[in-house]
């Protein structure tokens, strides 16, 4: 009989031979102890699209199917010279919402037939909201060790950098997580991600070890003002193009959401 650690790899294998570019395995009880959920209790109320309104992230998280165990996360590669894979259409109807999403969508639906049907594996897909029963993606990533967090709070893979694109998907059996790896490249780095911002996310610390407890904090050392950073979504939403379809079947609204932290860190170019 194979190891938990065996089992686990053949699955992030497998999620590969779907289509994946990287693929992890996070325990959900390494998951609930990571930076991020033990934050979200504190972080009270985010602007959503709608400045009129604000939601809440749920105090009482995870709320996981008790079913679940453990989750796997993939990533697909986005490259500079593919943008489109992350324009948001608000067309009704539409399935996925961006192109990368609707590839990351494919492989886990592939995967998850694979788990169930040959593996004895349940498997529970979960949306892109945390206070809906999702994951916060980028702890999920590290955990499975696909990287680290950068000084431009995005996940930094060796390979692609920050160029990635995540989705998970929770499983009920108990895995042990693949692990987080060494790897600490903006230690010696110009901070071109922090530069490069329009709105100046990056101009102070808005987080202290001393405020939340924690000395793993957004941006690395607290550096990342995630207000500033919503501001600059609602702005690309607020210049969405409307387009339409080349059958000439509908209209709808596309919005380019910022990069300019992601594209001009170094990692992952070589």
């Amino acid at each position: 009989m194979r190891s938990g650690t065996q089992r686990a790899v053949g699955i992030t294998e497998r999620a590969k031979v779907f289509g994946a570019d990287l693929a992890g395995i996070v325990s959900l009880e390494d998951l609930i102890h990571s930076p991020a959920y033990l934050l979200a209790p504190k972080l009270g109320f985010f602007a959503n699209r709608n400045k009129d309104k604000e939601r809440e992230i749920r105090r009482d998280l995870p709320c996981w199917l008790v079913e679940a165990k453990s989750a796997i996360v993939i990533a697909v590669r986005h490259p500079e010279y593919e943008p489109q894979l992350d324009w948001w259409s608000s067309q009704n109807g539409s399935v996925g919402n961006t192109e990368g999403n609707v590839i990351l969508m494919r492989i886990m639906a592939k995967l998850a037939d694979w788990l169930e049907i040959e593996q004895g594996i349940r498997c529970f897909k979960v949306p892109y909201n945390v206070e809906r029963g999702g994951v916060f993606m980028k702890d999920t990533a590290v955990l499975g060790g696909l990287g680290c967090i950068g000084k431009n709070n995005l996940l930094l893979t060796p390979e692609f950098g920050p160029r990635v694109r995540l989705r998970a998907m929770l499983l009920s059996v108990d895995l042990p997580s693949t692990g987080t790896m060494n790897f600490v490249p903006c230690e010696k780095c110009e901070e071109l991600c922090r530069k490069a911002c329009p709105q100046k996310a990056f101009a102070k610390q808005v987080y202290s070890p001393d405020e939340f407890g924690i000395k793993t904090l957004p941006g690395q050392s607290g550096m990342y003002n995630r207000v500033r950073c919503n501001n600059e979504m609602v702005r690309n939403e607020s210049e969405a193009e409307i387009v339409t379809s080349e059958d000439d079947t509908g209209r709808r609204e596309l919005v380019k959401y910022c990069r300019l932290c992601e594209l001009v860190c170094p990692v992952g170019t070589q």
